[in-house]
């Protein structure tokens, strides 16, 4: 016989009235000092109450004086010639103001590049009217490139300014800036550990120009990229060659495979060539080889290893549509790889993109900034490819100066550690005077 359990019944939870004014009230005495608890007959009791037992503090001016400002983030106008870049974006306020930080940005300052004075409003900076406004009490100012003369005269002594400032060509504005008072950091010099990738700045642009360098070459041959097989005929697909497989010429490689080019790449570095084929470039093995150093680039190669590497360089050259060349060292002057002979050996309506024009070009006849022919073929020596793209080489700049920014300021102060590998690398003036990589340099003793 199947059993059956009787549940008692529940009990009706009694219902408490609470007199909402009379609790208000009740709270009101404690946070003063004093509670009134009324009595059963109506008569009222006034009990002292013991601030330390119920960790009440009195509401007085001094408890609630504000602390201290928080430091202000200072983002100017880039007044550069050409230059549509931000050193912030919107997106990457909310790390900076969750980190404590104000960010104050110049009104118009993200416009060539797409972002608006409400989107940073919205995002939870100022907007200042002016460049004085921006700057009045800033404590670090980011840049995308150098300030303007009209920045440095405003700026106030103890600032710290951060950007891509190109330091060691650039001694004479560092100079200044150090009168000034202004500590300096430039981004080119971050070195290459694992805790400074989110911040390298240098291979977030270097993406951009590989990309886009593909581009002004393929709508300047007179050729398609791709193998196209047509009623009219067969065309053969373009033949691109990258020099240097860096992070640009990764870039390029995988942009010109893309377009369905035949792509060969060419660098001293054997590490590269497992990189080179993923992406389905051919590696041109000239039978020299180049150490990598610890900061990432290929060591100097001896004078016979030069001419080898000239010699098979030179025939690779003159079998290309599209020479790609990205051999460069931040702050130093570029090697010269393709010579007015190999030039004049490509075949007329060949395309050269020199994306190491900035330091004096790869190829010996670039001329930095400007596009020019020779021998029937059209040399990219443009310097201004990032900025080109400013939407998204803004985002990235963001990304990567926002992470050094967290890592330059603790606890409400700019940190003074030039002993940390990142800010010892990076900071070119302190304290008034160069140092570091712009550091002037002493003769040797004879």
């Amino acid at each position: 016989m199947r059993s059956t359990t009787v549940r008692a019944p529940c009990r009706p939870i009694p219902s408490y009235s609470r007199d909402l004014d009379g609790e208000r009230s009740r709270i009101a005495h404690q946070i003063t000092g004093a509670a009134t608890i009324a009595a059963a007959d109506t008569s009222a009791k006034t009990h002292a109450v013991n601030p330390d037992r119920y960790h009440l503090r009195p509401m007085t001016e001094a408890a609630d004086a504000p602390g201290p400002p928080p430091l202000t983030i200072a983002v100017p106008r880039e007044r550069q010639p050409g230059e549509r870049r931000v050193a912030l974006v919107p997106g990457s306020l909310r790390a900076l103001i969750r980190a404590g930080l104000a960010v104050r940005v110049e009104t118009g300052a993200g416009e060539l590049a797409g972002y608006d004075d409400a989107a940073y409003t919205e995002a939870g900076a100022t907007v200042a009217a002016t460049l004085a406004q921006l700057l009045q009490g800033a404590d670090v100012v980011l840049h995308v490139g150098p300030p303007s003369d009209e920045e440095i005269e405003r700026v106030r002594a103890g600032t710290t300014l951060v950007g891509l400032l190109r330091a060691t060509s650039n001694l004479p504005l560092l100079e200044r800036l150090a009168t000034a008072g202004v500590d300096v950091h430039s981004l080119e010099l971050l070195p290459r550990i694992t805790r400074a990738q989110e911040m390298d700045v240098l291979s977030s642009m270097a993406t951009a120009a590989g990309y886009h360098g593909v581009l002004m070459a393929a709508v300047r041959l007179p050729r398609f990229m791709p193998l196209l097989m047509t009623a009219a005929g067969t065309v053969r697909p373009a033949r691109v060659l990258v020099v240097g497989a860096g992070v640009a010429g990764l870039q390029a490689i995988a942009t010109a495979r893309r377009l369905g080019a035949v792509v060969e790449a060419f660098d001293v570095r054997p590490a590269v060539r497992e990189q080179v084929e993923s992406l389905g470039g051919r590696f041109v093995d000239v039978g020299v080889e180049a150490a990598e150093t610890g900061t990432g680039y290929a060591a100097k190669l001896s004078g016979e290893a030069e001419e080898r590497e000239r010699e098979v360089l030179s025939r690779h050259v003159a079998d290309a549509d599209c020479v790609i060349t990205t051999a460069l060292v931040a702050g130093r002057d570029a090697p010269r790889l393709i010579s007015a002979e190999m030039v004049a050996a490509m075949r007329p309506g060949s395309v050269i993109v020199d994306l190491a024009a900035e330091g004096g070009g790869n190829c010996e006849l670039t001329k930095p900034g400007e596009e020019v022919e020779a021998s029937g073929v059209v040399i990219c020596g443009q310097t201004d490819l990032a900025s080109r793209m400013a939407t998204d080489t803004s985002q990235l700049y963001a990304g990567n100066v926002s992470r050094f920014v967290l890592h330059l300021v603790s606890q409400g102060k700019v940190r003074d550690d030039l002993e940390d590998e990142i800010l010892g690398a990076t900071c070119v003036v302190h304290g008034g005077a160069l140092r570091g990589a712009a550091a002037p340099r002493t003769e040797p003793a004879a």
